[in-house]
């Protein structure tokens, strides 16, 4: 994914564990022979690629996969995803992101933002970095928050208050965001129907003063649109040029109901987009115009979104579905290529967050986010096309070697720093103790359902 997006045959990379840095990378030979002292592991019959940048996610929704099946967006909130955030406890969401995360990294993902938008009860951000940080991912926590919202459904108890939700945030970027920092903390006004002006108003001011990156969710579904309008006289995109939120830092999320004036402002303010072609088909949301997003120049990075709504973090299946709706959906077999599939969920991602001279492509001088992944199984052979292979045949399971700042984090398709019995046993207990106290766990359990009949 380098400049000139090589392909390299019996290539190798270089990297330095010590510093965390790429150093090389070029033909077998040529690297053997000028490290002839390093520590060699053997590629045969598989692909080197750049480290997975997922765009946006929610960890805490691990915790409840399967659970939203069949619901538009309002539906699924006030119904399923609302009341389980409300019961959520600082345990929850360190099993919640450890689970997550380590996921994320067995399928090849070594850098996602968590847009963490549900704090009913302090200390959930911190238990979220802190699995982050011990799991080994580079990773984004965008401390989110809700300050409006109870006349459509939104539970008082993920209401905060703005100065109580900067507050924190400030507490951890103050905490996080040093130098060099795998896991840093960015701003996550949630949507437009939780927010008002003067929190994008404050939140566009604490981005500039503290550098970090700003995500909400913008234009996802009709309701989202309809609902902006009826608030504050404007579509939701609008609402945020017109606040000062829109920038080159925004990256704005979804965006699936933008119109041709949404699309003009993204294009002005050089805000990026995150698309999330799984999970807007799950909810029934639609189709984001993408490929006239891309033609405008807009960054677009690619996102799995949170495992409620897509069921699982996988940055191959996100690909998949993004090479292949847009299609569909536009009846043009070259509107997008398993290439651009590919580049938007690595060196397009890492643009997206800003990180396009650190991540997202295995070139020297860059971070060492390194995947390595086989080449050899039933589903992917014969082989005649490895990023054909990839975008379209892999499951996940290919994914053999994970590193991040050159330390080894996944070896055998199993994550090294913890252990994945004890995190799905965590993980397991915590969903159960939930849907309990949430009083979802009969949706766990609903009579057998086909077609749906309107």
């Amino acid at each position: 994914m380098d400049l000139h997006r090589r392909v390299i045959e019996d290539g190798a990379v270089a990297f330095s564990p010590a510093s965390g840095h790429l150093l090389a990378v070029g033909p077998a030979t040529q690297l053997r022979a000028d490290y002839p002292t390093a520590e060699l592991v053997d590629c045969v019959d598989r692909i080197v690629l750049p480290g997975f940048v997922n765009t946006h996610t929610h960890l805490f929704q691990t915790l409840l996969k399967g659970l939203g099946d069949d619901r538009v967006l309002a539906d699924w909130f006030t119904a399923m995803t609302g009341p389980s955030a409300v019961e959520l406890t600082e345990e929850d969401c360190y099993a919640a992101a450890l689970h997550g995360c380590a996921e994320a990294l067995t399928t090849g993902t070594t850098t996602l933002v968590d847009f963490m938008y549900v704090h009913p009860r302090p200390g959930l951000g911190d238990a979220v970095a802190a699995a982050m940080d011990e799991v080994g991912i580079r990773a984004v926590m965008a401390r989110g928050y809700v300050t409006a919202g109870t006349d459509v459904g939104v539970p008082t108890e993920l209401v905060q208050t703005l100065d109580v939700a900067l507050a924190d945030a400030q507490r951890l970027i103050d905490r996080w965001n040093r130098p060099g920092s795998r896991v840093r903390v960015g701003l996550a006004p949630c949507m437009s129907w939780t927010v008002d002006a003067a929190t994008l108003r404050e939140t566009r001011a604490l981005a500039d003063a503290t550098a970090a990156l700003v995500t909400m969710h913008l234009a996802e579904s009709p309701f989202d649109v309809t609902e902006s309008q009826r608030r504050f006289g404007m579509r939701d995109v609008p609402f945020a040029a017109a606040t000062g939120l829109l920038g080159p830092d925004l990256l704005a999320v979804h965006c699936v109901q933008c119109d041709e004036h949404d699309i003009d402002l993204l294009a002005a303010h050089d805000a990026k987009v995150s698309h999330n072609p799984c999970s807007n088909l799950y909810l029934g949301s639609g189709i984001a115009p993408i490929p006239r997003m891309q033609r405008r120049g807009i960054t677009v990075g690619l996102a799995s979104d949170g495992p409620a709504s897509s069921s699982n973090h996988s940055m191959l299946q996100a690909m998949k579905f993004a090479a292949l709706i847009h299609k569909g959906a536009l009846r043009d077999a070259e509107i997008m290529t398993a290439e651009k599939a590919l580049e938007m969920a690595t060196i397009d991602g890492a643009a997206a967050l800003g990180m396009q001279d650190v991540i997202g492509s295995l070139e020297p001088g860059k971070r060492a986010d390194v995947v390595v992944a086989g080449l050899s199984s039933l589903c992917l052979t014969p082989l005649h096309q490895p990023v054909s292979a990839l975008v379209y045949s892999a499951r996940g399971d290919e994914v053999d070697r994970v590193y991040v700042d050159g330390r080894l984090v996944v070896r055998g398709g199993a994550p090294v720093l913890v252990n994945p019995s004890e995190v799905r046993r965590r993980s397991a207990a915590a969903a159960s103790a939930l849907t309990d106290r949430a009083g979802t766990a009969a949706l766990a359990r609903r009579a057998w359902r086909s077609m749906i009949v309107s």
